[in-house]
């Protein structure tokens, strides 16, 4: 056989394999696994929606190619009216969208379509890996932007080094943020968008969370900013919003040139979504509520968070997407350490921070998504699991 591209070699190696195995381990056992790892929403898609699907897929229209340049032109039409009814951004959907085939794949091609060798992404530390992973595969460089508690884990502009923003083509961020939970202000926008601005830059603002929110807190988004459309592109999903996730559909939208850029790279490696899937989601973004889902992620936050907080282990409710980030609550424990541990003793699943970058060390990731939870009862099973497991020291 040939080599393996050397591309290949960028991909860094599967961080959760020992997790992995332990969980195999203990399923083996017939253990009772409650798995807090992957953020998958758990709740069926809305059954309009399938019955949306059904109606177009039964319509002999959508078994062809769709060969409209962006995307499906009612799915766009309704991102357009489900952006401007949601953050009050009117945009043009026959210039200013791009069908995806999930936001995750629209963010790595967007890589692919700016960076040559020699360029810089800025991404996030700790962050979701795709955007380090595809500009090392496209051979740029990655400038990582420490995260921290301290900044409210927002990047500190003033602190990338003038050199890095020269050279910069792609500034990736992801608010509400995975894996912290936290949420980007105004001002951040403002005060980005002027950097990028400054600098030639592409800000790429990953709001895959977007409307994944509690207590009645909403997210901004950089095109409520002034200039924003000038410097951004912004990228969106249905799995969250709608429980989707299996879909496979999200869209871009933003400044004219960059989504005309990534649509032209993605004419030449994709034939768009099963057209079907794409009426189905146009049915969802302008007639679906999903607000019993966002209240069933509240809740089992609230029975989480209050728990641990009541055994000793200090959390803090996240006002947005579905992770709940918090210290390890034994300080002579690494972040794999202590998901070892806990996977073992207490058979729960959580995410050693680490995964997410060098700044992720010291922090463990929790998901309010859990198949198999009715009404909070799962996420009562783990507290109670975690308070006997010996994990939580007295003194924390």
């Amino acid at each position: 056989m040939p080599a393996r591209s050397k591309r290949l070699d960028m991909i860094p190696p599967y961080l959760f394999a020992e997790i992995s195995r332990v969980k195999a381990e203990a399923i083996a056992s017939g253990a009772d696994i409650i798995d807090l790892g992957i953020g998958d929403p758990d709740l069926p898609t809305p059954q309009p929606v399938i019955d949306a699907l059904l109606r177009a897929a039964n319509d002999p229209s959508t078994h062809r190619y769709d060969e409209t340049p962006r995307g499906w032109v009612s799915f766009l039409e309704a991102a357009a009216e489900w952006y401007a009814k949601e953050f009050g951004v009117q945009l043009d959907p026959a210039n200013d969208f791009v069908q995806l085939i999930g936001s995750k794949e629209g963010l790595a091609h967007l890589a692919w379509t700016y960076i040559d060798p020699g360029d810089i992404s800025i991404v996030p530390n700790p962050g979701y890996t795709v955007y380090k992973v595809n500009t090392l595969m496209a051979g740029g460089e990655v400038y990582e932007t420490p995260l921290l508690t301290e900044n409210g884990f927002l990047p500190v502009l003033e602190d990338i080094p003038s050199d890095v923003a020269k050279r910069a083509k792609l500034f990736y961020v992801c608010y509400p943020h995975n894996p912290t939970g936290a949420t980007a202000t105004k001002e951040f926008y403002e005060d980005a968008v002027k950097f990028c601005k400054d600098h030639d830059i592409l800000l790429v603002n990953d709001m895959a969370y977007a409307t994944v929110a509690y207590d009645g807190y909403t997210n901004p988004t950089v095109m409520q900013v002034e200039g924003g459309k000038d410097v951004a592109i912004e990228f969106h999903s249905l799995s969250k919003m709608y429980n989707m996730t299996g879909w496979r559909l999200g869209f871009a939208l933003g400044n004219t040139e960059a989504v005309n850029n990534l649509q032209r790279l993605k004419s030449n490696i994709d034939s768009k979504q099963f057209p079907a899937i794409a009426e189905a989601g146009a049915y969802a973004l302008r007639s679906v509520d999903n607000s019993h889902t966002i209240a069933m992620y509240q809740r089992r936050r609230d029975i989480l968070c209050d728990g641990l907080n009541s055994i000793g282990w200090k959390v803090t409710k996240p006002k947005s997407a579905f992770y709940v980030w918090s210290r390890v609550p034994n300080p002579s424990m690494t972040s794999a350490e202590f998901c070892k541990e806990l996977l073992q003793r207490a058979h729960i699943v959580a995410i050693p921070g680490n995964g997410y970058g060098t700044n992720g060390e010291g922090w463990v990731r929790m998901s309010l998504t859990l198949a198999g939870d009715t009404d909070g009862e799962r996420f009562n099973e783990a507290v109670r699991r975690i308070a006997a497991s010996g994990l939580i020291p007295s003194s924390v």
